[in-house]
């Protein structure tokens, strides 16, 4: 599915989820691919939240981990017993499933996230207020919680704090926290098997037979391999 901008400049929303890059949206064709968007995040620095590419790295390598042991059930060590539904829930509205591969909770991303806030206590106030101020703006709202609300009515919060430019002053905390929040789960998402598999990763194969690079894609580029077997001029 893909998403179309309405009128009023929201954006609608059909199986592929939520908008979820924000400022990145803002200015994205209309008719762009939520999940093609959102994989440009997974390789974008989270220095901004003091997380370096090895970090990420060892959060990935123990959400891997955690997924394979299935049962018994992941126990989180940073998140609560109420925060941990929630961490799921959006997670899996940043990236639901679909017919492509599965969900952000599919990926153990949850799990990823668990391990920085654990691991990197620096992000953990942020966090916490961030689903705080979730809870208490569905509260407001619709007189109950995030995850007690329906899947629209998270959304109507949600599509309110996805995009930074037209946010209002109001929604700012919001903003910040989705904001963070948003880049982990594509961190944490294309960081894992599932992740690798949905952008057709194949890591450290061996090619048999090189047959060099398509010819439409040369095209596109504008060379070609005639081009490189000329002899280099010297001055």
């Amino acid at each position: 599915m893909r998403e179309r901008q309405t009128g009023d400049g929201r954006w609608e929303t059909g199986a592929m989820g939520l908008p979820v890059l924000g400022a990145a949206v803002d200015n994205a064709p209309q008719e762009m691919d939520r999940r093609d968007v959102v994989k440009l995040l997974g390789a974008a620095t989270l220095a901004a939240i003091g997380l370096a590419a090895p970090d990420v790295a060892r959060a990935a390598t123990y959400a891997e981990a955690s997924r394979q042991q299935g049962a018994p059930v992941y126990k989180p060590i940073f998140f609560t017993k109420a925060e941990w539904p929630m961490v799921r829930t959006l997670s899996d509205l940043v990236i639901p499933r679909d017919a492509r591969s599965g969900s952000a909770t599919d990926a153990a991303v949850p799990e990823f996230m668990d391990f920085i806030m654990n691991d990197f206590k620096s992000n953990q106030k942020w966090m916490r207020n961030g689903l705080q101020w979730l809870n208490a703006e569905c509260t407001r709202r619709f007189k109950k919680g995030f995850v007690a609300c329906t899947a629209d009515q998270q959304k109507l919060v949600l599509n309110d704090i996805a995009f930074p430019k037209k946010a209002s002053a109001a929604m700012k905390p919001g903003v910040e926290f989705f904001t963070h929040f948003r880049d982990l789960t594509a961190s944490g998402f294309w960081t894992s098997r599932i992740g690798f598999k949905d952008i057709g990763y194949m890591g450290n194969t061996i090619v048999p037979v090189w047959t060099g690079c398509p010819e439409p894609q040369l095209q596109k580029l504008g060379v070609s391999y005639k081009m490189s077997m000329r002899a280099v001029r010297r001055g």
